[in-house]
């Protein structure tokens, strides 16, 4: 339990401190708003630490009381320390901030967890602190940082999307580039919506929602509308990106597992001098038709090993939706994962045939 401020409250005679099943030890917090996000909504996250660590969390007034065996004390103490740039600045602990600092204790990255929880991006419009919330979602946003193009791969609810405008907007604020360009193609989700009403951008609005919303919670409704107005930041579909180039810009291509090749081809080339792209998508959800391969899935491979280019995959453990959401899609990666099995193993089981024997019939009734 290093760095843990931990006092014995009792041990048994003749035993080490901590090795009585009912020994316990007190953290002393530093404040209330620290206890208060500690303990989380009618004590929700300490109900989590106990099932997780199987020691008992009683939060007295600053106290935060751990009993239990040893082993159980030292767990439940190594995660609130890890937690601790979370509930020290009075940040609610979630479930996924819970699930992050035990995957760090238990693979031994506990000095990259505590960096996690200092890593600040901006504050929303609400004044919540907005942060990569998993190590994989921090070394995306570094990525990010440091290249000029980024590719980022995963389910969804992993904040690909929202993370890139969230830096994207930073470096808006900081003059870092002239303006915001936002794209995704215009692909309906399994539906035919027919003919919508209105003008071309009334159009294509609705499929671009998405990025509206994130930068309606950086910037709020008013600013976002003046600075599209201005043409500061623009958003549009896919198709208006023939021709240009994109300069002093941040680019981000959006929902790009529904381009083909060669909408990815031609997107990737529009990048101009002092601007960065990021693209974005989960390869599991293509709306494309049967048949038409994906283009995120190849630049993916082609773009490999490339200076100037990140890839990061981010996967269900980094789904910082409602907790559902992340076993939702655990549940889906497994079936597809037994499906690609099963056809794996009944094309194997197929006989085979020379090209001079004639081809085998079956029958109905077989």
């Amino acid at each position: 339990m290093d760095g843990v401020n931990a006092t014995p409250l009792s041990s048994s005679a003749g035993e080490a401190p901590g090795s009585d099943p009912g020994a316990s030890f007190v953290l002393r917090l530093p404040d209330p708003s620290a206890a208060l996000a500690l303990a989380g909504a009618a004590e929700s996250t300490l109900h989590r630490l106990r099932a997780v660590t199987g020691a008992s969390l009683v939060l007295r007034g600053l106290d935060l009381v751990i009993s239990g065996p040893a082993s159980q004390i030292e767990r439940a103490a190594g995660l609130v320390e890890l937690l601790r740039p979370l509930w020290q600045e009075g940040q609610t602990v979630g479930p996924v901030d819970l699930q992050t600092a035990l995957h760090a204790l238990d693979s031994g990255r506990g000095a990259e967890h505590q960096e996690l929880g200092r890593r600040v991006l901006a504050k929303s419009q609400s004044g919540k602190v907005l942060r990569p919330r998993t190590l994989r979602q921090m070394a995306y946003v570094e990525a990010m940082e440091r290249h000029d193009l980024t590719l980022a791969l995963g389910p969804a609810g992993t904040g690909k999307t929202f993370l890139a405008t969230v830096l994207a907007v930073r470096m808006l604020q900081d003059r870092k580039v002239e303006r915001l360009i936002l794209t995704r193609p215009a692909v309906e989700a399994g539906e035919r919506l027919g003919f919508l009403p209105g003008d071309l951008q009334q159009k294509v609005d609705p499929y671009l929602r998405p990025l509206y919303d994130a930068l309606n919670t950086l910037l709020g409704a008013e600013k976002v509308a003046a600075l599209l107005e201005k043409g500061v930041i623009e958003i549009a579909p896919l198709a208006y990106m023939r021709g240009r180039t994109l300069a002093d810009a941040f680019v981000i291509l959006d929902e790009a597992q529904n381009t083909t090749a060669a909408q990815m081809r031609m997107v990737l080339t529009r990048l101009g001098e002092h601007s960065r792209m990021v693209v974005t998508g989960d390869p599991t959800q293509v709306d494309l038709p049967p048949g038409v391969p994906s283009g995120l899935r190849e630049a993916a491979e082609v773009l490999e090993g490339i200076e100037g280019v990140a890839i990061c995959e981010l996967t269900a453990a980094d789904v910082v939706r409602h907790p559902l959401v992340q076993r939702l899609v655990e549940a889906y990666a497994l079936r597809d994962h037994n499906r690609a099995g099963s056809s794996s193993s009944s094309r194997a089981a197929l006989p085979r045939r020379s090209a001079a024997s004639p081809p085998q019939t079956i029958s109905q009734d077989a």
